[in-house]
């Protein structure tokens, strides 16, 4: 038994030794290139905004929204007489990455406030009003309508993510 036990922690040790060259240090002059693959063309999520007054959906690869830290989306366009505003959502890997985003956000809107009855942050970007929110691993908002219209759009959109 005990030489049993010898093999078996032999040829683990032999075997933890096995592995891939270490890469060799960089030289003072030299810059190491990460190499990152490129992200993933985000899905269109159009199906999930509400049809009424519709006027178009657009999926963005990346930078939703102009902001550097946001993922690609899909952007659903409204217009209803002079009316005009924007929805928008995007699924992460997790809530956890969509939670991670939503200071970012906080810190991008001019007069950001917590709204705690849908967990998400109310400010104006650019002389736009937005709200944004999570829902489990969406990202998402309305950008465009005053606060009470935009939680009211808010609330059909999140219905809408699962």
């Amino acid at each position: 038994m005990r030489s049993q036990i010898g093999v078996i922690v032999a040829v683990g040790l032999i075997l933890s030794g096995c592995g891939s060259e270490p890469k060799p240090a960089t030289t003072s002059g030299e810059q190491s290139k990460v190499v990152q693959a490129p992200a993933a063309k985000p899905a269109d999520e159009s199906s999930r905004f509400p049809t009424a007054s519709l006027a178009d959906t657009k999926v963005v690869d990346t930078h939703l929204l102009g902001k550097d830290f946001m993922p690609g989306g899909t952007v659903a366009h409204y217009k209803k007489g002079k009316l005009e505003y924007d929805m928008f959502a995007t699924k992460l890997a997790s809530p956890n990455n969509a939670a991670i985003l939503l200071p970012d956000w906080r810190k991008a809107l001019e007069g950001a406030k917590f709204v705690a009855s849908f967990g998400g942050y109310y400010g104006s970007d650019g002389g736009r009003p937005v709200f944004v929110f999570t829902k489990g691993a969406w990202l998402a908002g309305v950008v465009g309508l005053p606060e009470k219209d935009a939680d009211m759009h808010a609330r059909v959109l999140a219905a809408a993510l699962h």
